[in-house]
């Protein structure tokens, strides 16, 4: 049976890899934006848009297939609010401003499909704390750090500098990194697509 990544994320592409998954990646032609926006005009939380994406993503790569699918997807919630990957070096300084000395969640979602169907799901979430940088601090940080300050929610990389912006983190790692693998091995191993 083949085990397919639908998602272009090297960060859960690599988790997979250093679990010793063996898979295949195929793009899903999901159109994030659009979904957000529904999703966001029908009220719903940042927790569920993750599932709602990850899912979507699981099904359009699954269709027609019997193979596997890995969907996954992560949202940044702060105050009730969804926050998205900043576009430019200032919304990125906006949003790490905006960060600062507070608390905000990340929620990770996966899900599995088969032949356009989710046949398993989860979330998990995680609770991160910034400390209160200096205006210095944060901008020498994206000075170093262009591309992940635009490249990824909330502008950090927990793996790399991104930790130095931070005084607590509850929750598990891989669900900050955006693929919550303990229960996803959980459910492949169930499901014989990983040594028991």
């Amino acid at each position: 049976m083949t085990l397919v990544l639908a998602s272009k994320s090297a960060a859960r592409a690599q988790i997979l890899r250093g679990a010793g998954v063996a898979f295949e990646i195929r793009s899903a032609a999901v159109a994030e934006g659009p979904l957000k926006a529904a999703a966001l005009a029908k009220g719903e939380a940042p927790r569920h848009i993750a599932e709602s994406l990850a899912e979507a993503k699981a099904v359009a790569a699954s269709r027609g297939t019997t193979d596997w699918t890995i969907g996954a997807d992560q949202t940044l919630e702060f105050e009730a609010r969804l926050f998205d990957k900043a576009e430019t070096e200032e919304q990125a300084r906006a949003c790490l401003q905006t960060l600062r000395g507070k608390t905000h969640q990340l929620h990770a979602a996966v899900a599995l499909a088969r032949d356009g169907r989710v046949v398993w799901r989860n979330t998990q979430s995680a609770t991160l704390t910034m400390r209160p940088f200096s205006d210095a601090f944060l901008e020498a940080y994206l000075r170093r750090n262009p591309e992940i300050a635009t490249g990824c929610v909330g502008g950090y990389a927990l793996e790399e500098e991104g930790v130095q912006l931070f005084e607590a983190i509850e929750g598990d790692y891989f669900t900050v990194l955006g693929l919550p693998i303990l229960p996803l091995l959980a459910e492949l191993r169930r499901q014989g697509l990983v040594p028991a």
